[in-house]
């Protein structure tokens, strides 16, 4: 394909794309970081608000194994811009001004919470399995825990989403459809 538009280097290996990716997340999770405060400050269940203020500490545990991590491989943490965090997070501060202080409210945060974890989910698995194929068995360890910590956020949102937040973002209708 000697006609390929692609302007990679053509040395670049998986331990490249492994500390681009530790850069990636490194950025997403400082912006979730400082973006968690505004979803709990609007949120209205108990539960809700518990999770995210639980998950905003291990978040900030998230960054600092990200640190280890970095420092595992002899290098510098640094931030790399990832437009796909900024647009998640952008579109959870519409959702916010479009459903805040109504009855879809926590079901609306929990919809944007979700994106933001999945996206982790994807990119912890993959930097996992990098790590692992690399032999760097401190920083799979690390990322690894991040990856079990998100899971686990994600699971008590699909909890409180089911259990509460859903129900009664559905009011009325839910319990009309019930009873057909």
């Amino acid at each position: 394909m000697a006609d390929k538009k692609s302007t990679a280097s053509e040395d670049k290996t998986l331990i490249d794309l492994l500390e681009h990716g530790l850069k990636d997340i490194y950025y997403a999770e400082n912006r979730i970081y400082k973006a968690l405060p505004k979803m709990i400050d609007a949120a209205k269940d108990e539960a809700l608000i518990e999770g995210l203020t639980n998950h905003r500490e291990e978040t900030a545990g998230h960054i600092k194994r990200l640190e280890e991590a970095f420092a595992a491989m002899d290098k510098k943490a640094v931030a790399q811009t990832c437009d796909a965090m900024d647009g998640i997070l952008k579109e959870g501060e519409s959702l916010l001004k479009d459903f805040g202080g109504t009855e879809a409210g926590d079901a609306a945060i929990i919809f944007s919470c979700q994106a933001v974890e999945h996206y982790e989910i994807t990119r912890y698995g993959s930097l996992v399995a990098y790590a692992d194929l690399l032999g760097l068995d401190e920083v799979a360890d690390l990322l690894q825990a991040n990856l079990d910590e998100e899971e686990a956020a994600d699971e008590a949102l699909t909890d409180v989403a089911e259990s509460s937040a859903n129900p009664a973002a559905a009011g009325e209708k839910a319990k009309a459809g019930k009873k057909k």
